[in-house]
């Protein structure tokens, strides 16, 4: 686990992101800088953090290059709010497509799944000692606990105390009991539980683009939305882990999660918006011409700070980070409107990837395909092993076929591996231990005749 992010360097945050992404140091330097200054707006004055304005960021460069990755690792490294959209699902009020607001909302969204997440996590050692005394409940009849209860005496007409040695007997029988549960000896059991299912208390409403939620808390109604009681049949290590969760999440205050979703939203949101090159274009068009120049109207707003209405509560847009990305092929930054360029002050162009960088993605990388295939595998008993002169020739056909049909960038290292292994991705399981190594004759074998035709194999490719 890295060290938090408020103690980490731009530097340090680069190296972080050396883990993951090969190359694209300009771009990594620009998204490091970026979120050392939002530390520092942080540490600011309340009186002179609203002058800050966020330094948002337009990454140029061609598809598969690693500009979505970098932001997604970004969000990681900070524990943000994260979402991803493209600039093309929205258009202006008129034309069909999504309202720009909804990115805010599932920002919103996405920040309430973080805050819960992080509550369940801090609370789960509590919440996992209570599930398993709710369960020593449930099972001492079954363990032949002894019980000590109060009961009533109809000679003497009084209640009668267990006596302490039927209370020790008790309270002994049920300490056993729990340890027997956490230790796991009663995990395959089957027990019935009963928990409570809460009903939403959002209106949902169809929208554009379907089912979507409005931002009406319809609890302070009378509570129209009754919790229903509900019982389930599963094993007892499953309904330990499911108790547990359940116990947590009746810990949470709705109202403070909510309280801190919008100010996690507001402070530490980061919205990357990819395509945005698609929505570029100069003013005196007409039809889809002057829906893309919609959207960017739409968008200016948001980006520059506005409130918008989610479930949560009203979320400000003034302090979130916005990252835009396009490849900029056609149509150049220029051809955003002005009022948009002047919002993404950062520029940085990332570069094309050659046959170096995908030897390099290859097996540098923490998460590197090789490793993600091996780990695969290993789950059926294949052990597999690439040589280095068999991952430069998997570099060399990459590069080859991003020359010759379309340049997807790293993306096209994915469709290669695939070819090269799938026959063993379907026979692993049916052929017990197995040990496989990948020089370059071997991949030649497998792909060589995929690549000797690239124009007839353009869709296998």
């Amino acid at each position: 686990m890295h060290a938090p992010l408020e103690e980490l360097t731009p530097r340090q945050i680069v190296e972080l992101l050396d883990k993951y992404i090969v190359g694209q140091n300009a771009a990594k330097k620009a998204v490091a800088v970026a979120l050392r200054n939002r530390y520092r707006r942080q540490q600011l004055p309340l009186n002179q953090r609203d002058d800050i304005m966020p330094k948002n960021i337009l990454m140029m460069g061609p598809t598969g290059v690693g500009k979505t990755e970098i932001a997604r690792r970004l969000a990681q490294l900070a524990r943000a709010p994260f979402i991803k959209v493209e600039a093309t699902k929205f258009t202006e009020v008129g034309y069909v497509g999504r309202d720009v607001d909804a990115m805010i909302r599932d920002l919103a969204a996405a920040a309430a799944r973080l805050v819960e997440m992080e509550h369940l996590e801090s609370n789960r050692l509590a919440a996992l000692d209570g599930a398993t005394y709710k369960l020593a409940d449930l099972l001492s009849e079954r363990a032949g606990v002894p019980e000590a209860n109060e009961s009533w005496s109809f000679e003497e007409e009084v209640y009668k105390s267990p006596t302490p040695e039927e209370q020790a007997a008790a309270d002994e029988g049920r300490a056993k009991l729990v340890e027997e549960i956490k230790s796991g000896k009663w995990d395959n059991d089957l027990i019935e539980v009963e928990y409570e299912e809460k009903s939403s208390p959002f209106l949902q409403v169809f929208g554009p683009q379907g089912m979507e939620e409005m931002g009406l808390d319809m609890s302070a109604l009378n509570n129209p939305f009754q919790s229903k009681t509900m019982h389930r049949r599963m094993k007892v290590g499953d309904a330990r882990e499911f108790l547990a969760e359940q116990e947590s999440k009746n810990s949470m205050d709705q109202a403070s999660l909510h309280q801190e979703a919008v100010h996690r939203a507001e402070q530490t949101g980061i919205i990357f918006i990819d395509e945005i090159d698609k929505v570029a274009g100069k003013s005196g068009g007409s039809g889809p011409d002057v829906s893309r120049e919609g959207v960017q109207r739409d968008l200016l707003p948001v980006i520059e700070g506005s409130t918008v209405q989610t479930k949560f509560g009203p979320v400000r847009t003034d302090h979130i980070l916005f990252i835009c990305a396009g490849a900029f092929h056609i149509s150049k930054p220029s051809d955003l409107i002005p009022e948009l360029q002047g919002r993404l002050p950062i520029r940085v162009e990332l570069d094309s990837l050659g046959e170096d960088d995908f030897r390099r993605i290859l097996s540098e990388p923490k998460n590197a395909l090789t490793k993600q295939y091996q780990q695969l595998l290993g789950v059926d008993g294949v052990d597999i092993t690439f040589t280095d002169s068999g991952l430069d020739e998997i570099a060399h056909f990459a590069a080859e076929v991003n020359a010759k049909i379309e340049n997807i960038g790293a993306r096209r290292l994915h469709t290669l591996m695939e070819k090269l292994l799938e026959d063993h991705l379907f026979a692993a399981p049916d052929c017990g231990p197995l040990k496989l190594t990948f020089g370059p004759a071997e991949v030649r074998e497998k792909l060589g005749e995929l690549i000797k035709d690239i124009e007839k194999n353009e869709r296998l490719l």
